[in-house]
């Protein structure tokens, strides 16, 4: 335990300049004490930390001092592997194979073997069925607009089908949901928003530069903007037995409940829109809005409508 929190405080100290004992005692719910001599094992083992006293004083690693490579575990640098590997599915950024080769080449030789089979338990495919190459293409020409602070235009189509023109300052790729987006400021909406990435159309790097503008992306920006209770709604469904395996994995196996009828019925609450309504369609007759009310009566109207379509 005391060497798993050791570790945890040398990483906080890479991250931050500085961080006072007691911020490190409340973090690790130990003593201030009990800190301290965790430091000074940590000087002991070759890092070398500073101490300040006074009014803005605290803890931090002396400037200038770089991590050797054996601080990180062949396990560690394997979960590092794995996840590069899987990123690179869908983003094809130039210096992946290189930064890939240069972890590979800090494992002891005699290790390489079984280094190279931890690697290969696990590859997480974010990319799409099919060779997607313009969705790569895509991403790595936004990561690199984002890298340069230069402004994005491109047409964009909403979920309505609506096109509009989007001049953007581009801070953020995200990936959500098995989807790529781009969280960036609009300076036609005048604040920041989520753009799918398969909904952008003809983007093009400016040559007008800006400044980033201060966000906290720890708190998933996104998500808050999401869930916004004037958007959202509590919704109950009826499920058929049929498609209960498909229910489970959409909305997690503890939130889909037998209704002792023989069906299974999921409460949960989601924003209203028209993705909402595609998606619910999209399990065709074996699922049943029960509440609320008016979301059933839009479910039912649609499918009236789709079924006129079919009549004719």
């Amino acid at each position: 335990m005391r060497l798993d929190r050791m570790m945890a405080i040398i990483v906080t100290l890479i991250r931050r300049t500085r961080v006072q004992a007691k911020e490190l005692a409340d973090m690790f719910d130990v003593s201030v004490r009990t800190i301290y001599r965790d430091i000074e094992a940590i000087n002991q083992a070759g890092i070398p930390i500073i101490t300040y006293q006074g009014a803005n004083g605290g803890i931090s690693i002396a400037e200038g001092y770089r991590l050797d490579k054996s601080v990180l575990t062949n396990n560690e640098l394997a979960a590092i592997v794995t996840a590069l590997k899987s990123v690179s599915t869908s983003y094809a950024g130039f210096n992946n194979q290189i930064l890939l080769e240069k972890l590979k080449s800090t494992v002891p030789p005699a290790h390489l073997e079984s280094f190279n089979l931890m690697t290969q338990q696990v590859l997480i495919d974010l990319s799409p069925w099919g060779n997607d190459s313009g969705l790569k293409e895509k991403n790595t020409l936004l990561k690199q607009a984002i890298d340069a602070l230069k402004t994005v235009s491109f047409e964009y189509c909403n979920a309505k089908g609506e096109l509009s023109s989007r001049e953007v300052e581009p801070h953020t790729l995200v990936l959500k949901g098995q989807k790529w987006y781009l969280y960036a400021y609009c300076r036609i909406r005048d604040s920041f928003r989520l753009f799918k990435l398969s909904r952008m159309k003809n983007v093009q790097v400016n040559d007008a530069g800006f400044s980033r503008r201060e966000t906290n992306l720890e708190e998933l920006p996104w998500d808050k903007e999401w869930h916004r209770s004037q958007n959202v709604v509590h919704i109950v469904l009826g499920i058929n037995p049929e498609v209960r395996i498909l229910a489970e994995e959409w909305f997690g196996v503890e939130n889909v409940l037998p209704d002792g009828n023989g069906r299974f019925t999921v409460a949960l609450s989601f924003p209203e829109d028209d993705w909402l309504y595609g998606f619910i369609l999209s399990f065709g007759s074996h699922v049943e809005v029960l509440e609320p009310e008016h979301l059933r009566d839009k479910i039912r109207n649609t499918a009236r409508e789709i079924l006129a379509i079919y009549d004719d």
